[in-house]
C-alpha cells in the first residue's frame, strides 16, 4: 500500500470518493466546494489534499502548500482505527472532544450541526478504509 496521505494514495482516495453516492452526491446537492487537508496531529502541515468542487474531489495529492478550508489532524493510530472501523456520529463527537480529532482550520461546530454535512464527512471514514493504493 502506498504511504499514508502520499500522492498515491490521495488519488486512490479521489476515486474513492466520487464514486460513493452517501458523499459525493450528497455533497453534489448543496453544492459543497472546499479545500481539505489531512495530515497527523504533530506535524506542522497536512500530508495529503483533496480538492472538492460540488461535492465531487477534482485533484487530489500530497499537499505542497495550498490553501485549505479544512485541515484535519489525528495520530496515526486514531485514522488507522477509522478507517479500519469507521466512525460514526457519536465516535466524532468524542474524538472531537477528547482531542483526537482536530480541526486545524474549518468549523467542525458548523459542519456538526448540518446533517447535509456531517454525515457526509462521517462517511469520508469509511471511504478512507476503501483505499487501495
Amino acid at each position: 500500500m502506498a504511504e499514508f496521505f502520499s500522492d498515491a494514495w490521495m488519488n486512490s482516495f479521489m476515486e474513492e470518493w466520487n464514486k460513493e453516492p452517501d458523499l459525493a452526491d450528497a455533497l453534489s446537492k448543496i453544492n459543497f466546494t472546499s479545500n481539505i487537508g489531512y495530515g497527523l496531529l504533530d506535524e506542522d502541515q497536512a500530508r495529503g489534499f483533496v480538492v472538492v468542487e460540488n461535492g465531487k474531489v477534482k485533484s487530489a495529492g500530497a499537499y505542497n502548500g495550498e490553501e485549505l478550508n479544512w485541515d484535519l489532524r489525528a495520530s496515526q493510530d486514531n485514522w488507522d482505527k477509522w478507517m479500519t472501523k469507521g466512525l460514526g456520529m457519536a465516535g466524532l463527537g468524542m474524538a472531537y472532544v477528547g482531542g483526537k480529532l482536530k480541526f486545524k482550520t474549518g468549523d467542525y461546530k458548523a459542519m456538526v450541526k448540518d446533517p447535509r454535512m456531517a454525515g457526509p464527512f462521517v462517511k469520508t471514514f469509511t471511504v478512507m478504509g476503501r483505499v487501495k493504493a
